[in-house]
């Protein structure tokens, strides 16, 4: 991986998915009580941050599948397409569940991503796609872990378990490109750059703005959660309360 590529990777790299500017810097602090259990602030930040993922990673999926140049990386691009949107879907069900607004729009650092992989061509675009997927995937990876070990809400405890298995999947595709650089990859994750908070928040939506919905391909392969039909359903199909906000 050249050096352009490095410089990217230090500017947007870290970490991949990152939620709304938290009130509170206690990430167990109870935000509300539901009927599948309390919810902390960290469990808000992670529905919101597999939610902001889908935002870039899915249309970096489109671009993989036009331009990459070696069928693994139009392959790639296919699993992005097809997990993100069984993802997309699960958060979707389960954000009104537990009162969580979800972003319509990737957070600035996330756009950059799209941005720099939106203007490469070729190999270029290969390698690059390949590599700052695989940091961003990576540096979730333990993220995806804490909250699956530490969650008393069962919702979202669901939807750690699927984000692992799409994580993993996606960093397999990843290194089966042939393209990754372990060396550059591995200082990334372990060396990330102080970024502004207002580089790592995606926008809340904005009133009466339709919710973004990231369609899944005719051929999926992923599912979402079943947590009892339409959002807001309640597992079972039983009337789902409001979460009492704490």
């Amino acid at each position: 991986m050249g050096g352009a590529l490095g410089l990217t990777l230090v500017a947007l790299a870290y970490p991949s998915m990152l939620g709304f500017q938290k009130v509170s810097s206690d990430p167990s602090r109870i935000v509300a009580q539901t009927q599948w259990g309390p919810l902390t602030e960290a469990d808000r930040d992670f529905v919101v941050k597999v939610r902001a993922a889908g935002l870039w990673e899915y249309p970096v999926g489109q671009m993989a599948v036009k331009k990459g140049t070696t069928k693994a990386v139009v392959t790639a691009g296919q699993h992005l397409i097809d997990g993100h949107a069984a993802l997309d879907a699960s958060c979707r069900k389960i954000a009104p569940m537990l009162g969580i607004a979800l972003p319509n729009v990737a957070s600035p650092q996330q756009q950059g991503f799209v941005t720099t992989l939106s203007a490469d061509t070729g190999k270029k675009f290969d390698s690059d796609m390949a590599n700052i997927l695989r940091v961003t995937h990576g540096s979730i990876f333990n993220t995806i872990a804490k909250i699956r070990s530490t969650t008393e809400n069962s919702l979202v405890r669901a939807l750690a378990n699927q984000a692992n298995d799409t994580v993993l999947d996606h960093i397999t595709v990843m290194e089966d490109t042939g393209l990754v650089d372990y060396d550059q990859v591995l200082f990334q994750q372990t060396t990330p750059p102080k970024l502004p908070s207002s580089d790592l928040t995606p926008p809340p939506p904005s009133g009466g703005q339709p919710q973004v919905v990231l369609t899944p391909p005719p051929n999926a392969t992923s599912s979402p959660l079943d947590v009892g039909g339409a959002p807001g359903g309640a597992p079972g199909g039983a009337p789902s309360p409001s979460p009492t906000v704490g």
